[in-house]
Order: C-alpha cells, then sequence, then structure tokens
C-alpha cells in the first residue's frame, strides 16, 4: 500500500527554524534481518525494500548526520561507540550505532566494555542494521524513549535533535498495533485496525498534530511501540514549521502486528 499526499504543519514555537531536513519511519522486527528470518524472509521481502527505499531518501537529502529514534528501556541520547546484537534472535551479528568510529569491537556489546559503549535496544539496533545496508558515511546518533514517556520529554528531545547537527535527519523507527488478530502478541483487538489506519494517514499526510494527539493509554494497551518516537518526529516536524510533505510507502500486519514505513520531507 502506498499514499501520498501533502500536510501544512504549525509554525515553529519555539521562533527558530530546525535543521531537520528529512525523516523516515521504518518498523523494527528482528524478522526484517534475512539471517533471523531464514526461510521466512522472503515473506517480508516488500517490506525490505520499502525500507531501503525510505533511508536511500534521506541520504538524498545530503544531511550531516543521521539520528535514529525508537523505543528503549530508558530515555535519553546514545551516542558512539553503542553496539546492538541479535544474538537473543538466534544469530550472533553485532550491529554498531555507526561504522564510522573506529571505537567499535567486533564483539557482541558489553555493558562493562572500556569506552563507554552501550548497548543498544532491539528498535536502535534494527536502525542502524538499515544505515548499515546503505554504506553510512556521516555521523550517527541515537535516542531512546520509553513507552511512557510524557509529551514535555518529546518536546525536549526534539528540540535537542534540533540542535544536534546543521542539517539533520531522522530515522524512526516503530511498530503499529500488536492486536491483529487471534495470533498476534496482544490477541486480537477492534481498536487495533483503526488505529494502525489513523497513523497510516497521520504518515501519509506528515500530519504532526494528529500524531502528537495519539493516546499514549491506548497506545500502551494495543502495544503499539511506535507511539513516543513518532510523537518525537511530529515535535521536530512542528517545530520546524513550513509545509511537509508525506509518503506512505508500506502498510501491512502479516504477523498481528502493524508494519509502517514512511517518509517525510519538507514540500
Amino acid at each position: 500500500m502506498t499514499v501520498s499526499a501533502h500536510r501544512r504543519t504549525g509554525r515553529s514555537r519555539y521562533g527558530e527554524r530546525v535543521p531537520l531536513v528529512a525523516a523516515a519511519v521504518c518498523p523494527h522486527p528482528p524478522l526484517l534481518v534475512p539471517e533471523v528470518a531464514g526461510a521466512a524472509a522472503p515473506e517480508l521481502d516488500d517490506l525490505r525494500a520499502a525500507c531501503d527505499a525510505a533511508v536511500a531518501g534521506l541520504f538524498a537529502a545530503a544531511p550531516d548526520a543521521v539520528v535514529l529514534v525508537g523505543d528503549g528501556p530508558t530515555t535519553g541520547w546514545i551516542t558512539p561507540p553503542a553496539t546492538g546484537t541479535l544474538q537473543p534472535w538466534g544469530v550472533d551479528l553485532a550491529v554498531p550505532l555507526d561504522p564510522t568510529v573506529p571505537d567499535h569491537a567486533a564483539a557482541p556489546p558489553d555493558p562493562t566494555a572500556p569506552h563507554g559503549g552501550a548497548v543498544l535496544p532491539l528498535s536502535l539496533t534494527i536502525g542502524a542494521w538499515l544505515l548499515a545496508r546503505h554504506r553510512t558515511r556521516v555521523p550517527v546518533a541515537a535516542v531512546q524513549v520509553t513507552a511512557d514517556s510524557d509529551p514535555e520529554t518529546l518536546r525536549t528531545l526534539a528540540d535537542q535533535v534540533r540542535d544536534h547537527r546543521p542539517r539533520v535527519a531522522l530515522l524512526v523507527l516503530g511498530d503499529g498495533s500488536a492486536c491483529r488478530g487471534e495470533k498476534s502478541p496482544g490477541y486480537a483487538d477492534p481498536r487495533a485496525e483503526p488505529y494502525d489506519e489513523g497513523v497510516a494517514t497521520a504518515l501519509a499526510t506528515a500530519d504532526a498534530d494528529a500524531l502528537l494527539a495519539l493516546d499514549p493509554v491506548l497506545s500502551t494497551e494495543l502495544k503499539a511501540a511506535g507511539r513516543a518516537p513518532w510523537q518525537v518526529l511530529a515535535a521536530a516536524a512542528r517545530a520546524t514549521g513550513g509545509d511537509w510533505r508525506g509518503e506512505l510507502r508500506h502498510h501491512t500486519a502479516p504477523y498481528g502486528v502493524a508494519y509502517l514505513v514512511a517518509t517525510w520531507e519538507p514540500a
């Protein structure tokens, strides 16, 4: 499913423009990595291709840094050196946050390792893996947010993204509801499909206000891991102001979890 549209966002409430030059939204299932999916890898070929196209669009905008935003156990910035691992999903693969930083070890991450190397949560591990498929040549940093992050915290993080570099691109990692059927992780919930359709429309139309209006309680009940990361994107775009163009590149729920891929760029 692919939809494109235009939407005007609000002008900055902070009195200046945020240097956000592009954004991509991707899901973060470990099955996105072919080595994890094994024989089932072809089932997500379309999703993988959509993610690759969205990430390529980030680099086409010529950013001087990429910031990953995804859910995690705490809220705050993660700067290189940092590494994620896919060992919990049966694959001995370490994924550095920023492959251009020489201090990354080839071994799986160790929280007690020297240089303050951090361990990436799954969302940022998949984000770093997606970037690595494009031979990243710009600095990469990351923000993790907890599922219960409040609006003020998310706005603060969006402000910090604004100040990170003169030209910033965002790769936002987040799954939709996980309640799309009896075999889904959250079982079937009749509210799940309307919720996901609302998110899909907001992403397709670059509707920052609609994303900012997502209910944290409902999002948690539907196990939608993308709510807080999407709202960091929305706050950054809203603070930037001007016109934004959105394109929804993919929207499916193959395993009872909604996977959405979208791109945003200044119109």
